[in-house]
């Protein structure tokens, strides 16, 4: 098989990508995603990430190594592998993230990456659902379908009220003017059903004669002659078979994915290559490293009023719920992973927020194991903009064996400071009406954990955090000897082959990260196309 284009991945980014430039009859596409179709009907429910995160039909089911900063846990790291990808099982969640962040990708070099260069991708990509108001920097004809969240609950609305309360400001609209403030997620939903990329992008362009999607079919590694991509082999139901590309190929198979392909095509670090005995096409050192993740500690508040956790626990309530969905899509199987969320700083000196809150009227140990039997809620936070970097290396040369994760999750001074700090807005929060009343009780981190104890805080949050799913930064764009990409996104050293997904960030974005994994596919998509012109 012969293509123009070939693209590896048909997540967030490898969808809009896929549409953007089959949209043009004179090329051909090829999309080639390892996982299989987007049939499994939990994938379109909006609370279905419960049952499709650890599914091994739609999720890598990654594991980290044993962290230092965790105490040295292992923690499960889920990743799309399916049709649309990480949207397709995630907690259908949308932020951009900040100006700042993209305006530091400029100063770094990255010429064509400032906020003012990036917010017309964001605004092309959607279709913001709002009370009508016409808003300049948000898009009304995208095909991505994003709307506040439909879903209220009297325990988030009262935490919001008092966070106000504690001093932090309201926000309608943090994908807006500014992020900083308190109010309510927006969600990639549509009709109540969930929007994902391969949803928003794929099914619109599936009937076109020059786009080939192709599932079940796992890349091998990429063919490189000459210092040229040329092709990919790819397994498609146990069969190897090589996939050609006549002008480019582009590798969108997320920021695990991604590193993982090109050092088994012999592109990263050579010493690491070696000793793998895989022959070295390009010395790229940084292949693998600069990982930056957002990790989540999430406070548990026993509280009076009802939750998910009483409801999906009682028989009676579930047959409701799936009954209220099943007539109008409405009702609690419309929520996604959080309702209310807060972007806030730690110190008031700092000129953007440093951390972001998500707030959850269910509470758990772990969500595949199901809700607690206690109404509780939680007030799970994360840093947004950690300084801790980890790095991917392959375990074997075997392209079926998962590499090995390292997060270095809390590795520096200013990283532990913050998630202490809040860790302790979160509970100073919960001290404030309308919302003090209604907690029973802190369950966690528990009145054994004093607020003024920075040490058992800390502790707490390495021994019990987990991520929340948000992997980057592992084939960095930039001009330095550890980058991968340039500002184009094309591999350093090499003619014919780029990247476009999460692992091109030279530093994660400010809050969850498939607003802007969709933003790079569409920016990708016109640089490629202007090139090729």
């Amino acid at each position: 098989m012969e293509f123009d284009f070939v693209i590896i991945g048909a997540g967030s980014a490898g969808c809009a990508l896929a549409n953007r430039l089959s949209a043009d009859p004179k090329y051909s596409v090829a999309l080639v995603e390892a996982g299989g179709k987007d049939t499994n009907p939990w994938i379109h429910i909006p609370v279905g990430y419960f049952k499709t995160m650890g599914n091994p039909k739609l999720d890598w089911r990654y594991n980290t190594q044993p962290d230092p900063g965790l105490s040295g846990r292992e923690i499960p790291w889920p990743r799309g592998r399916v049709l649309g990808g990480s949207s397709s099982i995630n907690g259908l969640l949308y932020v951009r993230g900040q100006a700042e962040d993209f305006n530091h990708w400029r100063q770094l070099g990255n010429t064509g990456w400032a906020w003012d260069d990036v917010l017309p991708y964001f605004k092309r990509a959607e279709t913001w659902n709002s009370d009508g108001k016409v808003d300049p920097v948000r898009g009304t004809e995208g095909p991505l379908s994003v709307s506040p969240t439909p879903l209220k609950r009297d325990i988030v609305d009262k935490w919001v009220e008092a966070a106000v309360a504690a001093g932090f400001r309201r926000n309608a609209d943090y994908n807006g003017a500014e992020q900083e403030g308190v109010g309510y997620f927006q969600l990639t939903v549509a009709k109540g059903r969930r929007c994902s990329s391969a949803k928003a992008y794929l099914k619109p362009a599936s009937n076109r004669k020059n786009l080939k999607i192709i599932t079940d079919a796992q890349a091998e590694k990429i063919l490189i002659q000459d210092g040229r991509a040329f092709g990919v082999t790819v397994n498609i139901r146990g069969q190897s078979q090589n996939i050609y590309a006549r002008r480019e190929i582009v590798l969108s198979a997320g920021s695990i994915g991604s590193p993982q392909i090109l050092m088994l095509s012999g592109i990263g670090a050579a010493s690491e290559l070696k000793k793998h005995g895989i022959n070295v096409i390009k010395n790229l050192p940084g292949v693998g490293k600069n990982l930056q993740d957002h990790l989540q500690a999430r406070p548990v508040f026993k509280t009076n009023l009802s939750t998910m956790n009483v409801e999906i626990n009682n028989v009676f309530k579930q047959g409701m719920i799936a009954l209220q969905y099943a007539l109008n899509k409405t009702g609690p199987m419309t929520m996604a992973a959080s309702l209310g969320t807060a972007f806030l700083k730690t110190d008031p000196l700092l000129a953007t927020p440093d951390i972001q809150f998500h707030i959850q009227p269910w509470s758990a140990d772990k969500p595949a194991d199901g809700p607690h039997k206690f109404s509780a809620f939680t007030a799970s936070v994360l840093q947004m903009r950690p300084e801790s970097t980890g790095h991917l290396e392959l375990q074997s040369a075997n392209w079926r064996e998962h590499p090995l994760i390292h997060p270095n999750y809390l590795a520096t001074k200013l990283d532990q400071n913050t998630i202490v700090k809040g860790i302790n807005i979160a509970r100073k929060i919960a001290q404030f009406e309308p919302l003090k009343s209604h907690i029973i009780e802190e369950f966690s981190p528990g009145s054994d954990v004093a607020i003024d104890d920075y040490e058992t805080t800390l502790q707490w949050a390495r021994d019990t955090s987990v991520t929340i799913y948000h992997p980057t930064g592992t084939c960095k764009m930039g001009q330095d000897k550890m980058a991968v990409v340039d500002e184009r996104l094309r591999v350093h050293g090499l003619s014919g082959l780029r990247i476009a997904d999460c692992s091109i960030m030279p530093t994660i974005t400010s809050g969850n990260t498939n607003a802007p994994a969709i933003m790079i596919g569409e920016k990708l998509s016109d640089m490629i196309l202007a090139d090729a012109a």
